[in-house]
């Protein structure tokens, strides 16, 4: 019989890539996907560790498989992402849970098959979690969500140290492939079908900066993405507000295929708190930033990322980041609620705010996201938009796809289509967005 496995994933998008190259490995020695965590050989959980609630649920799950491997004492359990990686936590897990086999760094991915098999030949717990970052590794084998679309690493680590935030600590320093790489990967990908690529980065901005014997930065790297054939759309994620340089922006402005979606997480409109969470910009440079955006691609989606409660946050600091959400008019944004990680600066900050405090801000702001959203996607009724139809929405038949504004929209049509980036016409805005073909 054919062995299976089942990944389940955890936190962002460069979370998401790593497990399709899981995936991809297992694949290659044999094994097919299922749904079921009962019907598998192998369970990975690749986790996430941002936030304290993404490693609690983690945990949790872990202590229901075990209970599957106590009835199924040849499963194999792996855990892979960012919550190994946390300082000492690798070490705690070897200890505490021996009914775990794999336990696999952010760093060393590439690794897999070898403990893989140490384990299948009875070698015991299997663990490799570096403590510093390695060098890039091209070439391993992956198994894409979708095949008309594409995660694709173009800068690994984050050299930032935002005070809120763990990932320089988890994923390790800037490194950035080289450019033929890249191009050469998605060109095969286009060959194959791919239609939409996603380049991935902590700070997508960044790529380039850590090249030692060139010069070479993101907005080449869009330039020399538009001449790949079959290639019709590209998107980044995510973008540092201060790295957004006016060469990115001319070199979205003479592209065809970027989007229309521009993700900016400005995470709070006081220049104090932007100061305290070692963003480097200020209000007024971010809302220059947009209004040079807005320039050249008025019908832009701007979304952005927003924490309340950071501590220090003052009522005048809180109403700074309303009046700054609703100069952009943002067509949507992530809220987040501060949340205390250990091993970041701001952990140790001695002027918390208290949760009450927090949750009636979050509450303010997710009001106001949500008339902005619905204020964007009014605008939107009537217009002709191009979608990528990405499969079936629910169970009632009908298809859903994505504008390149990153608007989702259902629509009526046949299996055919998916895959395909097709014109459609809106008719109803509301939150969600309902179309029929053009």
């Amino acid at each position: 019989m054919q062995k299976k496995y089942q990944i389940i994933t955890f936190g962002c998008q460069m979370n998401e890539r790593d497990s399709e190259y899981i995936a991809g490995t297992l694949e290659t020695l044999g094994y097919q996907k299922t749904e079921k965590i009962q019907d598998a050989d192998v369970v990975f959980l690749n986790t996430c560790c941002i936030r304290e609630k993404a490693e609690n649920k983690a945990l949790s799950l872990l202590g229901e498989i075990r209970k599957i491997k106590k009835i199924n004492k040849d499963l194999i359990i792996g855990v892979a992402g960012c919550m190994t990686q946390q300082e000492g936590k690798a070490k705690k897990m070897k200890g505490d849970m021996k009914y775990v086999d794999i336990i696999l760094g952010t760093h060393n991915l590439h690794e897999l098959e070898r403990m893989l098999n140490l384990v299948l030949q009875g070698k015991g717990q299997q663990v490799s979690v570096w403590e510093s970052e390695g060098d890039v590794v091209e070439g391993m084998s992956d198994s894409q969500a979708y095949p008309f679309k594409s995660l694709i690493n173009v800068v690994y680590g984050c050299n930032n140290f935002c005070t809120y935030c763990i990932v320089p600590y988890v994923r390790g320093r800037e490194r950035s492939r080289e450019p033929e790489s890249i191009v050469k990967e998605i060109t095969k990908k286009a060959s194959e079908g791919v239609k939409e690529v996603m380049l991935l980065g902590q700070n997508v901005n960044s790529y380039g900066k850590d090249f030692k014997t060139r010069s070479y930065q993101f907005s080449e790297l869009i330039r020399d993405l538009q001449d790949v054939e079959g290639l019709e759309r590209i998107r980044y994620m995510t973008s540092h507000p201060r790295d957004f340089n006016d060469s990115l922006i001319e070199a979205i402005a003479a592209s065809a295929k970027v989007t229309d979606q521009f993700h900016l997480p400005v995470q709070s409109g006081s220049n104090a708190i932007l100061k305290r969470m070692n963003r480097g910009y200020t209000r007024e440079y971010y809302l220059e930033l947009v209004k040079k955006i807005k320039k050249i691609r008025p019908e832009a989606a701007l979304t952005t990322d927003i924490i309340v409660g950071f501590p220090g946050e003052t009522e005048k600091d809180f109403e700074e980041t309303i009046e700054l959400v609703k100069s952009v008019g943002f067509a949507s944004a992530f809220t987040f609620m501060y949340s205390p990680r250990k091993g970041t600066p701001a952990f140790d900050f001695t002027d918390q705010v208290p949760l009450a405090d927090k949750k009636r801000r979050i509450q303010e702001l997710n009001r106001l996201v949500s008339e902005l959203e619905l204020k964007y996607n009014k605008n939107l009724e009537n217009h002709v938009l191009k979608c990528l139809i990405e499969g079936k929405y629910k169970e009632d038949g009908k298809l859903i796809g994505k504008t390149s504004g990153y608007r989702s929209v259902v629509l009526e049509g046949d299996d055919s289509l998916i895959g395909q980036i097709v014109d459609v016409k809106i008719y109803q805005t509301g939150k969600q967005l309902l179309g029929k073909l053009a």
